[in-house]
């Protein structure tokens, strides 16, 4: 047993120290990136856009979510629930250009995940334009997914391959090194995932994203922060902390796009591990786990493009608070400065 006594910090604990800035207008702000990623020794791909990502989960990561963030230059990480026919359907009516899809994969029950593979290769060689693969397991320390990782690569060289999820330097490192252009970043920090109070196993959100971005960035890769944003202000903090991409899950499970279930409670939202979704997809909890989500009901917040706008409204007012004139140079403009939170809990 060892104890690590540095200190790590989540969005909350943190705000961005503003700096005097030339920037006299938010609209000035680029958000836009370009991203050259690295596909073998010889050949590379660029891609040009807003790097927020809807998550691929069954409620947030659907074809009409990837339509409503076209309009944003936003990407959409579709869930892996759906079949080749609708998949065929939605696609036949996708524009060709600039497609923000990304095409889930899981891992499986074995090593290569065959069935799962073949369907894959089947809708990519039809829909030649989709050029994101997502490779989403809850834990990224198996040595298993670590050769997935690896097969995936060889299996799809053409394609931009992420990979996830992990905390950690060295397995951000173990990752790109085994094929992967971008790694997930995010154990346990999501609204609806409950691994941190059932296993108790996590990360602080904001350290995990800094310490793997460092570790990502130096050998040509990059990072996408998964969960634990709630605002736009983490969303800003995340993409100072050093993130490339981050992907939202609770924030769209409220938009008009999303599959959640209507209630008078609201519209349903799980996470991809909780009982619900076992249940839909598996027939249940296995006897050897338990369930690591939960179910929410979030308000109706209308169409995820309003939602686009808060958010990018708040990067642009973010960028423009530290003098940072493109979204690229964010993380190099950005000073944290801790909050005592704990401090400020007793007096409440």
């Amino acid at each position: 047993m060892k104890i690590d006594n540095d200190v790590k910090l989540d969005f909350s604990d943190v705000l961005i120290r503003p700096k005097r800035s030339n920037l006299d207008s938010r609209n000035k702000v680029d958000l836009k990136r370009t991203f050259v990623f690295k596909l073998s020794e010889t050949t590379a791909s660029t891609w040009n856009g807003v790097p927020i990502v809807a998550a691929n989960m069954d409620t947030v990561g659907t074809f009409e979510m990837a339509e409503g963030l076209r309009k944003s230059n936003g990407l959409c990480a579709i869930h892996k629930y759906y079949d080749e026919s609708t998949w065929d359907t939605n696609l036949n009516h996708h524009r060709q250009e600039n497609c923000n899809i990304i095409y889930t994969l899981g891992m499986g029950s074995d090593d290569t995940n065959l069935h799962e593979i073949e369907k894959a290769q089947r809708i990519l060689n039809n829909h030649k334009d989709i050029r994101f693969i997502c490779l989403d397991v809850a834990n990224g320390y198996t040595e298993k997914f670590v050769k997935y990782v690896s097969h995936i690569r060889n299996t799809f060289p053409d394609h931009i391959i992420i990979a996830g999820n992990v905390v950690t330097s060295e397995m951000t490192e173990e990752l790109i090194l085994a094929g992967a252009n971008i790694v997930k970043i995010g154990i346990g920090p999501g609204s609806v995932c409950t691994t941190r109070k059932v296993a108790g196993v996590g990360f602080p959100q904001l350290s995990a994203i800094i310490e793997c971005a460092d570790a990502a960035h130096g050998l040509g890769g990059y990072v996408m922060a998964d969960g634990g944003c709630t605002c736009p202000g983490d969303i800003a903090k995340a993409f100072g902390g050093g993130a490339d991409f981050v992907m939202i899950g609770g924030m769209f499970a409220g938009t008009d796009e999303a599959a959640g279930e209507e209630t008078e409670e609201g519209k349903a939202f799980y996470g991809m591990s909780s009982k619900d979704a076992m249940h839909k997809y598996s027939g249940g909890v296995a006897s050897y786990r338990a369930a690591e989500g939960k179910k929410v009901f979030v308000e109706s917040v209308g169409s995820v493009t309003l939602v686009m706008q808060q958010i990018l409204g708040g990067l642009r007012s973010a960028c423009t608070y530290v003098g940072a004139a493109r979204l690229k140079d964010l993380s190099k403009c950005t000073t944290f400065i801790r909050v005592n939170n704990q401090i400020n809990n007793i007096f409440k």
